[in-house]
């Protein structure tokens, strides 16, 4: 890793590391590490792409307080390390519409390649084993309930109804179970099934041991 890459690290790592929703730093670095496997494949910018994927959360409404400050606070990090302006927007570029929210709130966005390959790795992350504990950990963080048969899954169509509090279990159908669909990248695809039919196995078993507390 270069050094402009290690700064960017060590930034994420600083506006990050106490994250309490599972967006925090270890998120933002499977992200970076996912997205350059996918980029080597693509052949891709994976300095690009690696950045985007330690930065991608720190500008986020649901982890920063003041969005805006953030982001001129990285415009500043990115020019100290030689940056130019072309390449710090096309970084904003990326990270400012690869969330599953900003698309229900404007739509699907046409994304570089580079774009298209961290909303992969950031969709992956939420797929799979480290998904199910993420949905587990902001769920609780929340103070969502776990699971209610009476309680259905949403057909979510704003930012607003995503933000609304549901159940735990109610977020693989309203979200994770989707985000195979949406993949961009053929590696994207692949990896995003594969972590799927895990959840798919581990929501059987959920309903399995539910039933079976039944009196």
């Amino acid at each position: 890793m270069n050094k402009e890459l290690t700064a960017i690290k060590d930034y994420s790592f600083q506006k990050l590391s106490n994250e309490k929703s599972g967006h925090d730093f270890f998120h933002s670095q499977r992200v970076a590490k996912i997205a350059k496997k996918i980029a080597v494949k693509e052949s891709a910018n994976q300095e690009l792409v690696v950045a985007a994927g330690y930065l991608h959360d720190v500008i986020d409404d649901k982890v920063a307080l003041d969005p805006l400050a953030e982001k001129k606070a990285i415009e500043q990090l990115l020019h100290s390390l030689g940056w130019n302006k072309e390449k710090i927007d096309e970084l904003f570029m990326i990270i400012e519409n690869i969330s599953f929210s900003k698309e229900l709130e404007s739509g699907k966005k046409t994304l570089t390649l580079e774009g298209e390959i961290v909303q992969d790795a950031d969709r992956i992350d939420a797929l799979g084993a480290i998904g199910i504990m993420r949905t587990a950990y902001y769920g609780g963080a929340h103070q969502n309930i776990l699971y209610d048969p009476a309680i259905k899954p949403r057909d979510l169509t704003s930012k607003k109804m995503y933000r609304d509090e549901n159940t735990v279990i109610n977020h693989f159908y309203e979200k994770l179970l989707k985000l195979p669909a949406l993949m961009n990248t053929e590696a994207g695809k692949n990896e995003a099934k594969r972590r799927k039919e895990f959840m798919e196995n581990f929501l059987m078993e959920f309903y399995h041991e539910w039933e079976n507390e039944k009196e």
